[in-house]
Order: structure tokens, then C-alpha cells, then sequence
């Protein structure tokens, strides 16, 4: 991302795509919001209500790695971020109450990417089906931009000149406790949504941006 500024006017240029190479020397970024870990529905209660006044959240899930053929395990992790919180429910613990399952269905905006993959997971935990809810699939969403790529690691690179981390994709989301590393972790993907939302939107209404196409030479 290049800011260009003309007399009275701010000019965003976006590039369409980025390398793997490109995103791998670019500065890490973290969440640096509060997080919470819910155990209970007794939290989880108290975290929706506060979730509820919000009017757009960034969702994303995790779930256990199988190295074993045949074997597989349901979703370990569901994450829901603000602009500065972020609440980690452990659904290996507390499955997926009604009252949790409803505000995934109600019409306070959640934005994430690859959904599919995070509501199929969800529909193991509950036979209702989460997308009758008010949703934004980043992977829809920034084409309109111009944006050619799909992961949030490299959409989030080219808007903000940093990378997320994946050094705890694979890591165990059953564990009995999770580790500083895997909260941030999981954290930062569910915020990066809506901070890729926001300045996406933020430019969509103000018509500040052009698109430059790059050709990539190296591997992508």
C-alpha cells in the first residue's frame, strides 16, 4: 500500500497481489487488544452481552490437527474480535449454547474469511446452520478492490505492510490450557477481519484508491 497526497485530496494505491517472499521481510503484527479465554457459559453469557453492543466483529475458528489418517477432531476455537477485544470461547469445553449459536445468527455484521470451512466445522457442533446470520467473506469482499489474493495473511500484507504470524496454526486447541502464544494467535486473525473491513469500507466511501497490477517474477 502507497498514500499518495495531492492539494485536497488522499489517493491509496493498492497493489493487486503480493509474493510469498514479499509478505516473509515484512515486520510481524499482533493483536495488542484485551483478550479473554471462556470456559463457561457463565462467561460466555457475559461475553456476548458485550459483543452484542458492538456493531461489527471479526470471526475465525481453530480446531485441533490430526496427523493421523482417519482420524479428525470437531472445532476446538471460536474467535470473536472487536477493535480491541477479543474473546477465545473453547467450544471443546462448552460446545456451542443456544444463546451463542443465536448471536452468530442475529444481525450484528461478522466478517471473516474461507467461511465455508468455519461453518462446516460449526454445523458439527450444532445441526442449525450459522449463515442465516449478517455476514462478510473477506475472500467476496476485496475483489471489489481489486485484490486478487485470497489468504488473510497476504490480503492483511498488502493493506498494512505487515504479517500474521501462522507459527501456531498447528497447535494443540484441545490442550488443557492455552499458551500466550496460541491466544495471540488466535486473536490476531479475528481482528485482523475487521481491521481489513474497516479500512476496505473506509475507501469504498470515500473513492480514495486505484489499483496497481503487479507481475510478480519470483514464486508465489
Amino acid at each position: 500500500m502507497r498514500v499518495v497526497r495531492g492539494k485536497n485530496k488522499r489517493m491509496v494505491v493498492l497493489q493487486n497481489k503480493i509474493s510469498k517472499q514479499s509478505v516473509a521481510a515484512l515486520p510481524k503484527v499482533n493483536f495488542e487488544g484485551r483478550i479473554f479465554v471462556v470456559n463457561t457459559e457463565a462467561e460466555a453469557r457475559k461475553a456476548i452481552s458485550y459483543l452484542n453492543t458492538h456493531s461489527i466483529v471479526g470471526v475465525d475458528t481453530e480446531t485441533r490437527p490430526s496427523f493421523k489418517k482417519g482420524t479428525t477432531h470437531k472445532v476446538a476455537l471460536l474467535q470473536i474480535s472487536t477493535h480491541d477485544t477479543c474473546f477465545l470461547f473453547r467450544l471443546n469445553r462448552l460446545g456451542l449454547p443456544d444463546f451463542l449459536e443465536e448471536f452468530l445468527q442475529n444481525d450484528v455484521l461478522k466478517v471473516g474469511l474461507s467461511l465455508k470451512d468455519d461453518f462446516a466445522m460449526l454445523r458439527k457442533r450444532n445441526t442449525k446452520d450459522p449463515r442465516s446470520g449478517n455476514w462478510v467473506e473477506l475472500q467476496d469482499y476485496v475483489p471489489r478492490f481489486g485484490i486478487e489474493e485470497k489468504s488473510l495473511q497476504k490480503i492483511y500484507a498488502l493493506l498494512f505492510g505487515k504479517k500474521i504470524s501462522k507459527s501456531q496454526r498447528l497447535s494443540n486447541w484441545e490442550a488443557e490450557v492455552l499458551t500466550e502464544a496460541q491466544q495471540l494467535y488466535a486473536a490476531t486473525d479475528a481482528w485482523a477481519c475487521v481491521e481489513i473491513y474497516n479500512y476496505l469500507d473506509d475507501l469504498r466511501s470515500t473513492g480514495g484508491y486505484e489499483i496497481v497490477k503487479v507481475v510478480e517474477t519470483e514464486n508465489n
